[in-house]
């Protein structure tokens, strides 16, 4: 058997390496076992802060460094604790926010706030999915400002993803970031801030270059993360934006797509 080429892997979470259920197949288990057998690191890179992906790195016996809140937190899961951890600007994060309604109307929000227990506020109108993650709903607005955040969601009642995406780019992008991390998840981050700037720091953390790195993604929000690694392995489901900029597509995360890839790979 050949070196497998990579000495990191990393892959996003939802509609990546879980399944609908949030589960991860055994097949993709094992393949994830013997790529670090083989002498790569596995490293999880997603979208979700902290709170909401610690139950996840536990299950599946994670014991290294996940990059979490689409970069803004670098987490140790072996030490449960942050190494890393960047906050939104409250006030510019209020001015973007009253620059896209004064385009589009009034938007449903929700934050996640920082840290290792921070939890995540869900306001009047925010369409929450279905699931076991937590989340506390408020009322005033103040509520939404009170502590440190780490990013805001947005949610408009008729317009797409895509449009309002595109819409608060336009209207605010040299304030703050906008992605769009999945169905009904628009958020709004630190100017600056992606996948590829958390991982990098990660990687740095692990003496890996992005020379050494494969990523796998489904999202929009995986873009920068493909355009710093060496190779950017789109999932069957991902969104038309993403597969544009891919170097290869897979199956689907519910056919094992991450797996497919490196059982190819270890197999070379």
């Amino acid at each position: 058997m050949s070196p497998f080429p990579y000495r990191l892997v990393a892959t996003d979470l939802d509609g990546t390496l879980l399944r609908a259920d949030e589960s991860v197949s055994a097949r993709t288990r094992d393949a994830l076992a013997a790529v670090t057998a083989a002498g790569a690191a596995h490293i999880v890179v997603t979208g979700r802060a902290v709170p909401w992906t610690r139950h996840i790195l536990d299950d599946l016996g994670y014991q290294g460094i996940a990059v979490c809140g689409q970069g803004a937190q670098v987490y140790h899961a072996g030490e449960h604790r942050l190494l890393t951890s960047l906050t939104l600007d409250r006030q510019l994060a209020g001015l973007a926010l009253s620059k896209i309604e004064a385009e589009v109307g009034p938007l449903a929000l929700a934050a996640s706030r920082d840290g290792l227990e921070g939890e995540v506020l869900m306001g009047p109108g925010y369409r929450a999915h279905e699931g076991p993650l937590p989340y506390v709903p408020y009322e005033d607005p103040a509520e939404l400002w009170a502590a440190p955040l780490t990013k805001l969601y947005i949610q408009h009642p008729a317009m797409t993803d895509d449009e309002l995406t595109a819409v608060a780019r336009t209207t605010v992008g040299g304030l703050v970031d906008v992605v769009m991390a999945g169905p009904g998840i628009v958020e709004i981050l630190p100017l600056g801030l992606s996948k590829a700037t958390g991982l990098s720091l990660a990687a740095r953390r692990l003496g890996v270059k992005a020379a050494d790195t494969i990523a796998f993604g489904d999202m929009p929000n995986d873009i920068p993360m493909f355009g710093w690694a060496a190779h950017g392995v789109a999932m069957g489901n991902a969104h038309e934006e993403l597969r544009a900029v891919a170097d290869e597509v897979t199956a689907s995360n519910e056919e094992d797509g991450i797996a497919l890839v490196l059982e190819r790979l270890l197999a070379a």
